[in-house]
């Protein structure tokens, strides 16, 4: 099921035009307005009830909205992406395919990809930027990124303090000095 054609969207729909079509098409369809109407006409609304509601779920999430592009993509592009099943274990953000949202436990092959022909070059790339956008990537990337700043504040910090004690006097040229005395030391001995 494509949740953009069960709405009526195009890929890039904004989230008030995502909003605008499930308020529309919810109100043709929700169970309430058929309950009177007969047996396979209240089925139908009620199923399509259902898509529209999953279809909206999905796309008015920024994360599931990620997700569903991704496998969308890498569906048609031949490229099977089994990250996120759900089986055997209750999810709140399982969709209708039985995928979940990354709560639920896999079947042995979770977290993995399956290459299959014709690979595109923005697969790959769209599954590496998910990569770097994933919490704990991000959450290493700034631990790195104080401790590098640290060093570079404290190295500074040890270089003004030196300039500020020994006015005229650069921290190598006191260096060379020190080995010239060791130097000198060394040979008197």
């Amino acid at each position: 099921m494509d949740h953009y054609k069960v709405l009526g969207l195009h890929k890039k729909a904004s989230k008030e035009e995502i909003k605008q079509a499930f308020r529309k098409l919810a109100l043709q369809f929700h169970p309430d307005k058929h309950s009177h109407s007969p047996q396979h006409l209240k089925d139908s609304a009620t199923l399509k009830f259902k898509q529209l509601s999953e279809a909206y779920d999905t796309l008015i999430d920024d994360r599931k909205r990620a997700d569903y592009n991704l496998r969308r993509n890498a569906q048609n592009t031949g490229y099977k992406y089994d990250n996120y099943r759900n089986r055997g274990k209750s999810s709140n953000y399982s969709n209708f395919y039985g995928h979940g949202y990354g709560y639920g436990y896999g079947n042995g092959y979770s977290g993995t990809a399956y290459r299959g022909a014709g690979v595109s070059v923005s697969t790959k790339f769209e599954i590496f930027l998910r990569f770097l956008t994933t919490r704990s990537f991000l959450l290493n990337a700034a631990f790195v990124g104080v401790l590098l700043g640290g060093t570079f504040v404290v190295d500074a910090g040890g270089k003004a303090l030196w300039e500020r004690h020994n006015p005229g006097k650069s921290f190598e040229e006191a260096m060379e000095s020190i080995e010239k005395a060791k130097a000198n030391k060394d040979d008197s001995i």
